[in-house]
């Protein structure tokens, strides 16, 4: 029997959790398809894996359906984590996206991840991260008076 290789690789099945969060993420998003979702879940929790460390990195994970928890846990921190501005920016320069696309991007895949953490959690994830994030995950920016 001969066979041809050049067959692509098909993917295993989404988990019905993974499947709901990108039905989340799409019609926050507004995306014509799951792939298009797909791709801004895969982007931004890449990102966001580059950035979160320690207990809240782990919390989050748990959270999150297996599929979305390794695309975050399979990132290395980085020494020195982004504010929410370069973080987007960061985003965009690695996919070549605009700079509105890619914030619409992260605020919508941010608000599928508050559904699966919690409000508890995600005020951990903020006070761990720079400035600037809480308006990604649609959180004023709150800042102590001087």
């Amino acid at each position: 029997m001969i066979t041809d290789v050049r067959v692509p690789h098909q993917h295993q099945p989404y988990s019905t959790a993974y499947e709901q969060m990108l039905e989340k993420v799409r019609y926050e998003g507004v995306y014509p398809n799951r792939e298009r979702a797909d791709e801004a879940v895969c982007l931004v929790l890449a990102g966001l894996g580059r950035q979160l460390t320690g207990d809240e990195r782990v919390d989050l994970a748990a959270c999150l359906p297996l599929e979305a928890a390794r695309v975050l846990t399979s990132q290395i921190p980085d020494p020195q984590p982004l504010g929410g501005w370069d973080f987007v920016k960061d985003l965009a320069t690695r996919t070549g996206a605009s700079l509105a696309t890619t914030r619409w991007d992260t605020g919508s895949v941010f608000a599928a991840v508050t559904t699966h953490a919690g409000p508890d959690l995600i005020t951990r994830i903020l006070h761990q991260l720079p400035a600037g994030y809480a308006l990604l995950f649609g959180r004023a920016e709150l800042t102590p008076a001087a």
